[in-house]
């Protein structure tokens, strides 16, 4: 066995201490960038909830839109509608109450016991067709008399409308009875089942018979001994020209709603 000696060095084994040549490539080296290392993978960015929960509103405002836009269009359209309809029916109604009906209210009792005191009348305005025994609305402005040779004159009248009952007309003859209470045109006493009493009251307007000149009537009240008509000074002969219209039907009080004869 040989002495061992500490002085004398062992011998290693080699290394390689080979350093790289600055000089030579590099040798490439996968990189995280490298598309090698790793794919681009889309990442989808996450909204805030408040935009999330917007979006959905938003979609639904923007459809709402145009429906709440016809919706609102066909209100005001409904409504442009309706008041046209008023309107037409506002002028309308005028135009029948001016030109083809009225209504007239009784004042007083000389109509009794065909009319009573504040009836309420609708009146025809266009039915010039007037026959004895109709029911007449007056303008009694002026009263129309007859002098000594039989001329027409005019004085104040009751300065008020005024119904009666037509009893003749332009060209008849009247003559009263105020003995009997009897009333006679053209020479036959009139059958009169209207009125309230005889015709017995002389208010002295003319002298009997009258011949009623033409385009002209005479009238008188129902209630034959408190009408102021054509026997008294005050009305006497009417115009045609002057009456309103003939009554059709008493509207109020309702509990006598109906026509009038």
């Amino acid at each position: 066995m040989e002495p061992f000696d500490e002085n004398v060095p062992q011998t290693a084994p080699e290394l390689n201490t080979q350093l790289p040549d600055p000089a030579a490539a590099p040798q490439e080296v996968p990189s995280a960038e490298s598309p090698a290392a790793s794919a681009e993978v889309p990442v989808q960015q996450e909204q805030p909830a408040e935009a999330s929960a917007q979006q959905p509103e938003s979609e639904k405002e923007a459809a709402e839109q145009p429906a709440k836009e016809k919706k609102d269009g066909g209100f005001l359209g409904d409504l442009m509608d309706l008041l046209e309809s008023v309107i037409v029916s506002i002028f309308v109604v005028m135009l029948v109450f001016t030109f083809l009906f009225c209504t007239a209210d009784v004042d007083g009792t000389s109509m009794v016991p065909t009319l009573a005191d504040r009836d309420r009348l609708l009146v025809n305005r266009i039915d010039k067709d007037y026959e004895r025994g109709d029911i007449l609305i007056i303008d009694s402005d002026k009263a129309r008399l007859l002098d000594e040779s039989g001329n027409i004159y005019e004085q104040e009248g009751l300065k008020k409308r005024i119904v009666k009952r037509l009893i003749a007309k332009g060209g008849q003859q009247i003559d009263i009875d105020f003995s009997q209470g009897i009333v006679y045109v053209d020479g036959e006493a009139l059958t009169e089942p209207y009125i309230n009493n005889l015709t017995t009251r002389d208010n002295c307007a003319f002298t009997y018979p009258l011949t009623v000149p033409e385009g002209y009537i005479y009238v008188l009240g129902d209630n034959r001994a408190v009408s102021r008509d054509s026997r008294d000074e005050k009305v006497g002969l009417i115009p045609e020209e002057n009456i309103v219209g003939k009554v059709i039907l008493r509207i109020s009080p309702f509990s006598s709603f109906g026509k009038v004869r």
